[in-house]
This record gives structure tokens, C-alpha cells and sequence, in this order.
């Protein structure tokens, strides 16, 4: 028996095969959205994921300002942030957020569901978030991809 063809392959920055992929976030649930991406942002759908490199895709989300959130979300859901002096604990409802700026929200909610180290840092920069239809990065040709057929 031949040993060596059962080695196991760790991916690395050389052997990765990184892609654009486009997200329309057009009526998804805010949550059910995020999930996705930050699968695809991981690399977790690839066969050749390592938990400890960033194999992922880069992801761009289009029509940030069309998400929905279910219930009382948009009045009950709220975002506590920090100044860093005494007293200085700030808090804001999704829908005082989503007037805001739009694409925080989405931003935010992927955010927390990658790896909080150097790593998740190093993932959420390949996020591009874009309120809108129109985004600057047709020049990398980015695959469509439609969240209906992924279950």
C-alpha cells in the first residue's frame, strides 16, 4: 500500500485560487445573508480549506439597502458601541443605523461571525459592501452568485 498518496495537503498563499464573487443582498435576511458570506469569505465551501489561512473569496454585497430583518428587529435590535471615557456607552437601533449608512449594517453582522484574531481582520478586507447596484469592481469580473439556490 502506497503511503504517500494519503498525505494531507494544508493550503498556503501559494496554492490558493482566490475569486471575486458577487451577493445580492436584495429582500435576504439580514442574518441568513451574513452566514453566507461569511462562509464564502472563510473558504469553507472549498475542498482545500485550512482553518488557519485565508483561502476565501473576495465578496462584494450589492443593494445593502434593501436587506430585511424580521419582527421588532428594526426597533428592538440595538448596537452598543464605546467612547472610552466614563459614561461614554453609546447605543443605536438597526433602524437608526441603517439611515445612517446602510451598508454598516451588513458590515457588522459578518463581521461577528468571523474569527475575532489576526486572521478575521485579514478576511473582512476582502468584504466590499456597496448600498447600491453599481460598485467599482467589474474589472475583476465577479461571479454571481444567487442565495436562493444555496440551502
Amino acid at each position: 500500500m502506497d503511503t504517500l498518496s494519503y498525505k494531507t495537503i494544508s493550503a498556503n498563499k501559494a496554492t490558493i485560487e482566490k475569486s471575486w464573487v458577487l451577493v445580492d443582498a436584495e429582500g435576504q435576511a439580514l442574518g441568513r445573508l451574513s452566514s453566507v458570506v461569511a462562509i464564502l469569505l472563510r473558504g469553507k465551501h472549498k475542498t482545500n480549506y485550512t482553518p488557519h489561512t485565508d483561502c476565501g473569496d473576495n465578496v462584494i454585497v450589492v443593494n445593502a439597502d434593501k436587506i430585511t430583518l424580521s419582527g421588532k428587529k428594526w426597533s428592538d435590535k440595538s448596537y452598543i458601541r464605546h467612547t472610552g471615557y466614563p459614561g461614554g456607552q453609546r447605543s443605536l437601533t438597526a433602524e437608526e443605523m441603517f439611515k445612517k449608512d446602510p451598508t454598516r449594517l451588513v458590515e457588522k453582522s459578518v463581521k461577528g461571525m468571523l474569527p475575532k484574531n489576526k486572521l478575521g481582520a485579514e478576511l473582512f478586507r476582502n468584504l466590499k459592501v456597496v448600498a447600491g447596484t453599481d460598485h467599482k469592481y467589474e474589472a475583476q469580473q465577479p461571479k454571481v452568485i444567487n442565495l436562493n439556490d444555496i440551502k
